[in-house]
């Protein structure tokens, strides 16, 4: 079973020990310690070698005072003097051939002793040798042997290495109060870079995603887009188009809901009022006269069209599209009778049909209507009553060409969205993404050919024909 997250994480609030900041401040005060520490070990071999080095220079001067005495002797108490000041136990000359006790120690040596030759120790050896000291015992003494003072001789002094281990120890000390400032300060500096250029605009992402993920809806303060180009920048920038798009998307769907509750409350009452008009066609189909016979299977189209028109809406809000039952049509008679139904408010707008009295297509006859109808409207409206449409035949369908202004670009960009496309302040903008919607489930396609100030032409592409 997984853990429920904690209320301040549901609600987008994190402890402070939890943000990205402090996350970021501890990891840089950690890596700045530990270079450091690898700059420390190093620093501290050389303090360790500088200790000893310097013991040995002092007993090769307190050796050299004796060259000025007689047979090389000194008295015991000038000797522990010189002992004293060099602060070495004892010293010892080693040649090929004899060993030499240049000082004496003034006390016998009874302790525990480590050898330490600095002719062959390297800094590797120096650094082991340097943890060594922090872990010696209490007492042990140090015989350090070094170059002589002649070519072949070798110096060995004796000393005590608790000085050492106290002066390694001050030394750690001091460095690792060095270190906490650097690593504190450089840590602060580098905490405020990456707050300004990283955690807050993070920040300001996260927050906009916990808000608009509350109420994607409704949530007006999007975050902003950024002139920014590095990763943060991009998502930033993503992130905003994202929320936009799914904004639209949801106001659209809100849209769609309210056509189809609209839709279902006047449903009832325009089926009533269509059966009206059906009863009388009924009534004027027993006419004799030759007019109204041509006008009533018209009329009788026209009046089952309107009453599956809401009821298709209705579903169209419920995103679904009417069954299509494609079959072969007169396209130029199925024109004709588009252009009628959809010019009547337009007596202004001249049709030239070019389709052929024979020309044949594959489609449903309610969808190739409502189509044309619509495409027809929008050219006549777009003309403001006045110009010419023609209709013009294509091997996988028909043309629809008007003499209008064209569509603005925002029109262009959004023109097969439901709500979107219109450019009319009345228009619903979802007359060309029905439109589409139909011819595609015929299996053709409705797509924008072009558009600009000569007019616009739309093609409506109808399934091949069956042999």
């Amino acid at each position: 079973m997984h853990d429920a997250p904690s209320p301040s994480a549901a609600n987008g609030h994190t402890g402070w020990m939890d943000s990205l900041s402090f996350r970021l401040f501890a990891l840089t005060i950690i890596a700045i310690l530990l270079v450091e520490f690898l700059v420390f070990v190093p620093s501290a071999a050389n303090y360790r070698q500088s200790w000893l080095s310097e013991r040995v220079q002092a007993a090769r001067i307190a050796a050299l005072s004796l060259e000025a005495a007689p047979s090389r002797m000194v008295s015991e108490e000038l000797s522990n003097e010189l002992l004293e000041r060099a602060e070495v136990l004892a010293v010892a000359e080693i040649s090929a051939d004899r060993r030499e006790q240049i000082l004496p120690p003034a006390m016998p040596l009874d302790g525990p002793m480590k050898q330490v030759d600095l002719m062959e120790e390297g800094m590797s050896g120096a650094i082991i040798q340097t943890f060594a000291t922090w872990t010696a015992p209490e007492g042990r003494m140090l015989t350090v042997r070094a170059m002589g003072s002649e070519p072949g001789h070798v110096l060995e002094i004796i000393v005590p290495e608790a000085p050492l281990k106290e002066g390694l120890t001050a030394f750690g000390w001091r460095i690792l109060g060095l270190s906490l400032i650097i690593s504190m300060t450089a840590g602060t500096l580098i905490y405020l870079l990456l707050l300004c250029l990283v955690v807050r605009p993070m920040q300001r992402v996260t927050d906009s995603v916990i808000r608009f993920r509350r109420n994607p809806g409704g949530w007006k303060q999007r975050v902003e887009p950024t002139s920014r180009r590095d990763e943060i920048g991009r998502a930033q920038n993503a992130l905003a188009d994202m929320e936009a798009a799914v904004s639209d998307s949801f106001r659209q769907r809100e849209r769609l809901a309210q056509l189809g509750e609209a839709v279902a409350k006047i449903n009832h009452d325009l089926r009533n009022t269509l059966a009206t008009a059906q009863i009388a066609s009924d009534a004027l189909s027993a006419s004799d006269d030759p007019r109204v016979q041509r006008a009533v299977p018209r009329l009788e189209r026209a009046l089952e069209r309107a009453i599956n028109l809401a009821s298709e809406t209705l579903k169209y809000g419920r995103s679904n599209t009417p069954a299509a039952k494609v079959q072969k049509i007169h396209l130029r008679q199925a024109v004709e009778e588009a252009a009628i139904e959809a010019l009547a408010p337009y007596p202004g707008i001249d049709v030239q049909n070019e389709l052929e009295e024979t020309a044949t297509g594959q489609s449903d006859p309610d969808h190739f209507h409502r189509i044309s109808a619509n495409l027809i409207r929008n050219a006549a409206e777009a003309m403001q009553g006045e110009g010419l449409i023609r209709l013009v035949p294509q091997a996988d369908g028909v043309d629809f060409q008007d003499t209008g202004p064209g569509l603005p670009d925002k029109a262009q960009e959004n023109l097969f969205k439901p709500f979107a496309a219109s450019s009319r302040r009345d228009g619903s903008g979802l007359g060309l993404a029905l439109s589409r919607d139909l011819a595609r489930s015929m299996g053709g396609d409705l797509k924008l050919v072009e558009t600009g100030p000569e007019g616009t032409c739309f093609r409506l592409s109808l399934p091949a024909e069956q042999d």
